[in-house]
């Protein structure tokens, strides 16, 4: 990767909903440099997709909650189980395998406290052991854009 790929990429990551062109003339190649470039970052998969950024707020959706889980069953049957009841909570945004303390750290995005007690409900049909919830309270820093360097 040089340094028009990784300007490309900068580019994308403040907004890909611009024109190639427009991408383009900002870094000073041309248009099909540019497509081309895109293709190959997206072909060898540095580009994962492009999306619309949602607004969790106006869309009902104001209270953000890490949850905290424990278990006792380090097996694949529970972690499989455990997938499958994350993928059927839409409210879950993202779920990681944690070393340390934790086993699992979950980020969701619910109405309130009622909608956080439904996503509890749900959560604990996978049998586990621990599970703490803290909420934000204010958003210090939030992005999607990687550093590149």
């Amino acid at each position: 990767m040089d340094k028009i790929d990784k300007l490309l990429l900068d580019a994308l990551q403040n907004d890909a909903s611009r024109s190639i062109g427009a991408i383009a003339a900002e870094i000073a190649i041309s248009k099909t440099a540019a497509w081309r470039r895109i293709k190959k970052l997206s072909e060898d998969g540095v580009i994962k997709s492009q999306v619309a950024l949602l607004d969790a707020e106006s869309l009902g959706l104001p209270l953000t909650a890490y949850i905290a889980l424990r278990t006792s069953a380090h097996n694949a049957e529970w972690f499989n189980r455990f997938k499958e009841v994350l993928n059927t909570i839409p409210e879950v945004l993202e779920a990681y395998r944690m070393s340390g303390e934790l086993d699992y750290l979950v980020k969701a995005q619910v109405t309130d406290m009622a909608g956080y007690d439904r996503l509890y409900k749900q959560l604990i049909k996978a049998e586990l052991n621990d599970v703490s919830c803290s909420f934000v309270m204010e958003t210090l820093k939030h992005t999607t854009k990687l550093p590149i360097n």
